[in-house]
């Protein structure tokens, strides 16, 4: 371990904050090799206490959030944070008992009399690298799936939610010992190295670019990795849809936490004779929802300045390309600015080469395309990363059909935004550029196990008939094995 740790990136001399997370590394892998395996009281008392933590500060997670965002809608982070991270506790805790238990697998008729199990193991130590736009529930949906499954865990928050950081760790270290889950700073040498220790298991969440750099880092350690990215995630208007339902539920997949959701519609692809009119009523959805005031407690302020300027900048770029846009201020107007709110910012008639159409946007702007035929539509995606979610509208399920059938995606929802996401049941996870691996529910604690296959021989079994000297049996066994394979 010491060889390994010593391959990650400005290691000489060593500061504070790095020196105390390799010792935490160590500490928390040689527990973990001493107790591989914790049970099943074990694994329910970790979960109800990270309920606690979640439950006993859920009103300073609140104020933290907003905090780092500059304003963030405490509505948006209790229905969009909170309820689900609870929902996941609760679905975790009443199915543990039988995701635990080892799993009948059948037995080829050649090798009978025996048995095969699968046997569900802890991988051991997993790090998850968590992003700052929903820094409560991308944190802890994989360390809940991650726990459910036996494993020790290190969380490093990001670098632009520090109130969130501190109080995270702060209610963490209250609550768990530094062996079975720990928080540590967001300190630039820190989330250097995170990545090049060698997890059992590392999970990040966060843009497609950084993803790359940390798969990278992790596969000099042979780390498995779960990426959960993003990308420009569509959304098709058939000719068959109803315009004012599909133009409502966009606004708010668009609008909810200003954009800044790694599934929200990136831009949306129209019949070409409903383009402005489709438009229009995007535009009257978002303005009935949120209103026009940057005061309003309900729409989220953007993360920072940087990313600010970056929503102006394709902005931009869209207007000197031909597009109109709409909007119900400049995004300079000092109203505005002074909240960094963005205002919701439509591109009507966005073309290819535009910035907005190049970059996954993240923010409270949506470029809208016309099309002539449900196949160009199609095409159009396909030219593309594949995304990490995929929204369709409308009510010929021939067309639903045939888009499903010729798309792929990480997931889809159907006449809706989003709500894939929050089926316990389902998986979240991309796809290519948009991520690989899964959890939620079942699948985090699959992600996060070994399953172990083991075959139990019986003393009746004839196996010992394949040893040598083979004389005549082996052709006897040779052909009953030929015979049932």
């Amino acid at each position: 371990m010491d060889q390994i740790l010593d391959q990650a990136p400005d290691r000489s001399p060593p500061s504070a904050p790095l020196r105390v997370l390799e010792d935490a590394f160590r500490a928390m892998v040689a527990r973990s090799r001493d107790e591989p395996a914790p049970d099943l009281a074990a694994r329910l008392d970790r979960l109800a206490r990270l309920r606690t933590v979640v439950a006993d500060n859920e009103e300073r997670f609140r104020q933290a959030i907003s905090a780092d965002f500059g304003h963030r809608s405490a509505v948006e982070t209790t229905i969009a944070e909170t309820l689900l991270v609870f929902s996941e506790i609760r679905h975790a805790t009443k199915h543990l008992k039988g995701w635990m238990a080892p799993q009948r697998v059948a037995t080829a008729l050649q090798f009978l009399p025996a048995r095969n199990r699968l046997m569900p193991q802890p991988l051991g130590v997993v790090g998850i690298i968590a992003p700052w736009n929903y820094p409560l529930q991308l944190t802890l949906a994989p360390a809940i799936g991650a726990l459910a499954a036996g494993n020790r865990i290190i969380i490093k928050p990001s670098e632009l939610s520090p109130h969130f950081a501190a109080l995270l760790r702060e209610t963490v270290a209250q609550k768990f010992d530094a062996t079975e889950m720990l928080v540590t700073g967001v300190e630039d040498e820190v989330a250097k190295a995170f990545a090049h220790l060698p997890f059992d298991h590392l999970v990040f969440t966060g843009s497609t670019r950084v993803g790359r750099l940390v798969a990278e880092a992790a596969g000099r350690n042979l780390t498995p990795v779960t990426l959960e990215l993003g990308g420009k995630s569509p959304a098709i208007i058939d000719a068959s849809a109803d315009l004012e339902e599909a133009a409502e539920r966009i606004a708010y997949g668009k609008l909810l936490n200003a954009g800044q959701t790694c599934i929200a519609p990136d831009y949306v692809l129209v019949p070409e004779r409903s383009l402005q009119a489709f438009a229009e009523k995007v535009r009257a959805h978002m303005r009935r929802m949120f209103g026009t005031d940057p005061a309003n407690k309900d729409y989220t302020s953007v993360i920072s300045d940087r990313h600010y300027a970056r929503l102006e900048g394709l902005v931009a770029d869209a207007a000197q390309r031909g597009a109109k846009i709409l909007q119900p201020a400049r995004p300079d107007d000092p109203n505005w600015k002074a909240h960094r709110k963005f205002p919701p910012t439509l591109i009507v008639g966005a073309t290819e080469d535009m910035a907005a159409m190049q970059e996954e946007i993240f923010g409270p702007v949506l470029p809208v395309l016309g099309y002539r035929e449900a196949a160009e539509a199609i095409a159009f995606v396909n030219r593309r990363d594949r995304p990490l979610a995929l929204y369709w509208f409308g009510k010929d399920r021939d067309a639903r059909d045939e888009v499903l059938a010729r798309t792929i995606s990480g997931g889809v929802t159907v006449n809706d935004c989003l709500f894939h996401f929050t089926q316990i049941n389902q998986p979240m996870g991309g796809v290519g550029a948009s991520g690989t691996g899964a959890y939620h529910g079942e699948w985090g604690f699959r992600t996060f196990s070994k399953l172990k296959p083991v075959f139990y021989r019986s003393k009746f079994n004839r196996l010992a008939d394949l040893y040598p000297p083979y004389g005549g049996k082996i052709a006897r066994l040779e052909k009953l094995m030929r015979f049932m394979s």
